[in-house]
């Protein structure tokens, strides 16, 4: 044991200062309002506050800290997208990403893994190989492997013939990780309140002020505030958060299931995911087995479970995981993904001045948070559409200039 951990143990009298540090009141005014108080909204307030020194900023948020999406996702970091804008998009968060745990001064437990997404069909193979080589042209590590390499790599994979889809070859990402999305957004939000911004929890926005064009503020629950810039970042719920701008989102909120099992001894290094069996695994810190899949077939404000989509998954798990049959499923939950026609998200400027909106995200929010909170704090702050995020405007569905990312993206991670 360390001696200062022993020191620190023993010492009598030591008051640890507070990490996040609740202001009760509400102001009328700030520089800055945003909606959700999720990792998204926390990291765009903490580099508002840290890289442009604008720290009069209020986070709003109708639940509790980081209780949406963020304490519902199953922690996959990877930046082995499909067109070069996600890519590089991913790869800068997957960079900011490794160096987290000491900018924040919490660990993330970020631990990378290697992602494998299998191919079972020659289409797959093909789709693989497109990935890999864009990725390598854009500088992120991925390669197309065989059927021996992956069973070389994952050896507790079932990749014999003797099944309904046999695995043809893989996808092969090293970098891809997994963190803790709890610390992720207690990192944020401890950082950015003690340089002054405010998150007030259990605070629902009700309404919109938008004048001549422009925003002036928002109505809540516990009063109307009066703000220069409004930020939504509320995942699931954008459509309706957007409504109340008078924005209408190209959006369609679908429920996303998930369920890990009862832990076992570590066995299960990487993480594997199938988009033609639509399904993922990796092994938790604590060794439960986190599994999830596509999202629901239809559109629903509604985060519950379902018997159908336990059934349809251990179908699958079983044949690429024959060890799991004897092993429990633990816990079951779903979040609702904000899915966009082109499964790219929606970021940055829209049609009302000053109102900035960070949704779309659909399955793969949770592994863009630092590089979201980084771009839309410089879109905030500069009011100029960053060049990281300009693929990602809301007009490009008018002018029909789509990023594509349902050939990385149709699975949940």
């Amino acid at each position: 044991m360390p001696l200062a951990l022993l020191k620190h143990g023993l010492s009598s009298g030591r008051v640890e200062p507070p990490h996040l540090r609740w202001q009760p009141d509400l102001k009328r005014t700030y520089d800055v309002v945003i909606i959700g108080a999720g990792g998204h909204g926390l990291a765009t307030a903490y580099y508002l506050a840290t890289r442009h020194g604008i720290t009069n900023i209020a986070v709003l948020d109708r639940g509790w800290l980081a209780g949406g999406n963020t304490a519902r996702n199953t922690t996959i970091v990877r930046a082995n997208y499909l067109t070069p804008e996600g890519v590089a998009f991913y790869k800068e968060s997957v960079e900011l990403f490794r160096g987290l745990s000491t900018e924040l001064d919490i660990n993330i437990m970020y631990s990378e893994r290697g992602h494998f997404t299998l191919a079972h069909t020659d289409a797959a193979i093909r789709t693989a190989r497109w990935r890999a080589e864009v990725n390598k042209h854009m500088g992120v590590d991925s390669e197309l492997i065989d059927a021996a390499e992956v069973a070389r790599l994952c050896p507790v994979l079932n990749t014999s013939d003797e099944v309904h889809y046999p695995i043809l070859g893989a996808l092969y990402h090293p970098p891809g990780a997994i963190a803790r999305h709890d610390a992720v957004a207690w990192g944020y939000a401890k950082e950015a309140m003690a340089r002054g911004v405010e998150v007030h929890p259990a605070t629902e926005v009700t309404g919109i002020l938008v004048e001549g064009g422009r925003v002036r503020g928002v109505e809540t629950s516990r009063g109307t505030i009066h703000a220069d810039k409004v930020v939504q970042a509320v995942a699931g719920s954008s459509s309706r958060v957007a409504k109340l701008a008078g924005l209408r989102l190209p959006i369609k909120s679908i429920p996303l299931q998930a369920c890990v099992s009862e832990p076992v001894k570590p066995i299960l290094d990487q993480i594997v995911v199938s988009g033609s069996l639509h399904v993922y695994i990796s092994q938790s810190a604590r060794g439960e087995m986190v599994m999830g899949g596509v999202t629901d077939p239809y559109g629903l404000y509604q985060t519950r479970s379902t018997l159908d989509f336990k059934e349809g998954l251990m179908a699958h798990m079983l044949e690429l995981f024959p060890f799991m049959a004897d092993l429990r499923v633990l816990r079951q939950w779903a979040g609702t993904a904000d899915m966009t026609p082109d499964f790219s998200p929606v970021m940055g400027l829209t049609p009302i001045d000053n109102y900035f909106i960070d949704s779309g995200w659909g399955t793969w929010g949770f592994k863009a948070t630092p590089v979201c909170g980084l771009r839309m704090a410089e879109c905030i702050a500069t009011g100029r559409q960053p060049e990281m995020l300009k693929p990602f405007l809301l007009d490009r569905f008018r002018t029909f200039d789509l990023v594509g990312e349902k050939g990385a993206a149709s699975v949940g991670h």
